[in-house]
């Protein structure tokens, strides 16, 4: 699976959904008929992991705090590899223990947002 940020191979995901939305204006005319301007057609990309090792976290949650940052994934419309600028919505990180006094962690999730 392809999938880098910033031109840095990230862990494969355990899910990627890949969202794409249609960004429009519409109205009704004085007849009641729908007129609807598409804008621009934008990915959603909800990524989860389900653990990651705490360096493997870190890795991640740094790659994606900048605003903008350039994302390459394999996009399913396209049925090739798509390079995009996203931003980074909310950040969700479980903590499953401690081993060794070593955190190990799980559910890992955040969207990428086409910009």
């Amino acid at each position: 699976m392809v999938f880098s940020i910033n031109g840095v191979d990230m862990p494969a995901p355990s899910d990627l959904n890949i969202g794409i939305m249609d960004l429009s204006k519409a109205e009704r005319n004085s007849r009641g008929t729908m007129i609807i301007e598409r804008i621009a057609t934008k990915r959603k990309l909800e990524v989860s992991y389900n653990y990651l090792s705490k360096d493997q976290l870190s890795q991640v949650l740094n790659s994606v705090s900048p605003v903008f940052i350039s994302v390459k994934y394999s996009d399913p419309q396209t049925n090739g590899i798509r390079t995009g600028t996203f931003y980074c919505g909310d950040r969700s990180v479980g903590l499953i223990d401690y081993r060794n006094g070593v955190p190990r962690y799980k559910d890992i999730k955040f969207d990428l947002v086409e910009r």
